[in-house]
């Protein structure tokens, strides 16, 4: 039987996040539920100015909806020619009726007439573990390159055809989830708070 320390539960509805989530913890011993997996239907209203902000107050809201462990996510793509926009606002950049096609394509309409130095962007990832409303863990990782001039690759979700990244020589669109999982932001954060949950885990006994 499953040990209750073991259970994990995502504090996402994005299925392409919680993917990617699932692929990256799922080699440990962990059962990973999500939020309908418990029944929850309750909204999160964020607030936060800042990854980090919005990623600790998903994850202390939901901890206290069970007794398990709680990791909430906040992410998005920061432009240097925009300011550091869509940032926070990533998921809903073009609107109300937001989509990954519209985001991207506003992103690619801003940014058209940009010359090089202003498409650097980075992809910001941060992780927040809680358990019955008490912070246990925070990482944040990041990865860096340049808005494409146009879209590129299947792969993915949200603004990865568009996100070129120099080492590849391909935008995230292009890289198979293995490879996007090694450079990623997501892939980096994930892989710092898999290291912590093996040892938080062997010395928080049940």
């Amino acid at each position: 039987m499953q040990s209750k320390k073991n259970i994990v539960i995502l504090a996402t509805t994005n299925p392409g996040k919680a993917r990617e989530i699932r692929a990256s913890l799922g080699s440990r011993p962990l059962s990973i539920l999500t939020l309908a997996d418990l029944g929850i239907r309750t909204s999160y209203p964020e607030k936060g100015t800042t990854f980090e902000q919005n990623a600790r107050g998903k994850s202390l809201f939901y901890s206290q909806k069970s007794e398990f462990l709680t990791l909430a996510e906040d992410s998005g793509l920061a432009v240097e020619g925009l300011g550091g926009a869509p940032g926070i606002y990533s998921a809903r950049f073009s609107g109300p009726r937001a989509t990954d096609e519209k985001n991207i394509q506003k992103v690619l309409r801003l940014m058209k007439n940009a010359p090089q130095q202003e498409r650097r962007a980075q992809f910001i990832c941060c992780l927040v573990l809680s358990q019955r409303g008490r912070v246990i863990k925070k990482v944040t990782g990041r990865v860096r390159g340049t808005i494409a001039f146009e879209k590129k690759g299947e792969r993915g979700f949200g603004y990865d055809p568009i996100f070129y990244y120099h080492p590849f020589r391909k935008t995230f669109g292009e890289l198979t989830p293995l490879e996007k999982t090694r450079v990623s932001h997501r892939g980096r954060a994930l892989a710092e708070m898999k290291r912590f949950l093996s040892a938080y885990l062997k010395n928080h006994p049940a």
